[in-house]
């Protein structure tokens, strides 16, 4: 059996550090679930484990179900269609500030066909004002 740290596998720490930095910004006792797919680093301890401390509930597709990930699947075809491939990117500080902005526009401007024709964030906000 090969054992592997870290270091060694440099896609499970951009996973781990991608949730150390949300970690900083996630309070505690938020009660959140985070999804993903059944990618061998979702399914590694140290994420397990991550997760586990902050009391975060660990979700993940079935194996071999694509219906699964719909939502996200969707979201990332629109990202893809309305910001990948219309220009091209000069540098990845330029790619990122533009995906900072395009989050910005889909959560909060961009107009849905469902639900109500709300952007997602003032979805959730009503949603959640009505809970």
């Amino acid at each position: 059996m090969v054992s592997y740290t870290i270091s060694d596998r440099p896609d499970l720490k951009m996973v781990t550090s991608m949730l150390e930095k949300a970690f900083h910004k996630i309070p505690d006792g938020t009660n959140l679930i985070l999804h993903s797919d059944q990618g061998w680093h979702y399914q590694h301890r140290k994420y397990r484990d991550m997760l586990k401390g902050k009391d975060i509930r660990q979700s993940m597709s079935r194996k071999g179900n694509c219906l699964d990930n719909a939502v996200v699947e969707n979201f990332f075809g629109l990202l893809k269609s309305e910001l990948l491939y219309l220009q091209k990117f000069a540098s990845i500080e330029q790619f990122k500030t533009e995906l900072v902005s395009y989050l910005e526009y889909y959560n909060n401007r961009r107009i849905k066909l469902s639900p109500g024709g709300l952007p997602p964030a003032v979805h959730r906000c009503k949603t959640l004002g009505a809970a």
